[in-house]
């Protein structure tokens, strides 16, 4: 019975297989995959140098781009790398400690992307309904503070997870139909009860969310009042314009997050592959759109990019 009832602790490895269904197709499916990390990367890194580089975006908003930038660069070299060297070359073996680790830091992670993006429509709420009090209320300190309160909220939401996983019994299947080690996907593969992981996975995710997309939406139902009340056409697009960049990232980021989770739990009636996929386009397409939407929406941004693109 030993050999077919074990703890993580027992065994040091999981298999990766993929995405279930398409294996044959691994290789085609690298190519977009590899592609979306590649802008990712390029777009995400030149945000950072530019602000970075440039005295005049040193202010709240660009702070609170290069955190998201940095988080963009961190979820999808979490998942990518791994997911190239499954379609590529066949490496599906990944440690115990490697799978637990891997689960952790993406969970903990998108919590505080979504922190980010939080405090991103906070940043919008002070700077369109009350302006003049903007650079006394979100100083570049202030926002920091805020982001390191949101990366706490996000390791002690998610530190349980790793612990919860290590206490199961796993019998012989160690395969894990997926690309990377999904907490919810580990958790199905053990031949004990599941009831404490699917529980808290579950209320971690409404809380989250719940909390998360409300603070969201009260910020924007603010803004949108203040928008209105404003006489000025110009002042009005404007205010629209800089509310709008903010929006298409959440869409983008808070869309694939939302379906995945939601086909995870609730679709049983979806074949599998489509679960996969939702979860990877989660860690991969908002970290490319994020600075081209960035770069295209935000024009101080663009000029600068511009200035030290073409520059000779």
């Amino acid at each position: 019975m030993a050999a077919f009832n074990s703890t993580l602790s027992d065994s040091p490895t999981f298999i990766l297989t993929g995405i279930p269904g398409l294996e044959a197709a691994h290789v085609w499916i690298s190519i977009p995959f590899a592609l979306f990390y590649i802008v990712g990367l390029l777009g995400n890194f030149m945000v950072l140098f530019v602000v970075g580089k440039e005295q005049t975006l040193h202010k709240p908003m660009y702070l609170l781009m290069c955190m998201l930038a940095l988080t963009d660069i961190s979820m999808s070299s979490g998942i990518v790398p791994k997911a190239l060297g499954i379609f590529w070359f066949n490496l599906t073996v990944i440690t115990v400690e490697g799978c637990l680790t891997q689960t952790f830091f993406l969970h903990m992670l998108s919590v505080f992307y979504s922190s980010i993006l939080v405090i991103m429509a906070f940043d919008r709420y002070v700077a369109i309904c009350i302006p003049l009090r903007y650079a006394a209320i979100l100083t570049n300190a202030r926002i920091a503070k805020l982001g390191l309160v949101g990366l706490i909220r996000a390791v002690l939401f998610m530190f349980p997870l790793p612990l919860l996983l290590h206490r199961l019994p796993f019998c012989a299947n160690r395969s894990i139909p997926h690309t990377y080690c999904e907490h919810i996907a580990v958790a199905k593969m053990s031949c004990g009860d599941t009831t404490v992981n699917r529980m808290y996975g579950l209320v971690m995710a409404f809380v989250v969310l719940g909390l998360d997309l409300t603070l969201i939406s009260l910020s924007y139902c603010l803004i949108l009042r203040a928008i209105l009340s404003i006489s000025s056409r110009k002042a009005n697009r404007k205010a629209l314009s800089t509310c709008t960049t903010h929006i298409c990232v959440m869409l983008t980021s808070y869309t694939p997050f939302l379906f995945s989770n939601l086909a995870h739990r609730f679709g049983q009636g979806i074949v599998p592959h489509i679960h996969v996929i939702l979860a990877n386009l989660y860690f991969v397409f908002p970290p490319m759109l994020n600075p081209i939407i960035y770069g295209v929406k935000t024009k101080e941004l663009r000029d600068q990019v511009g200035k030290h693109t073409w520059r000779r």
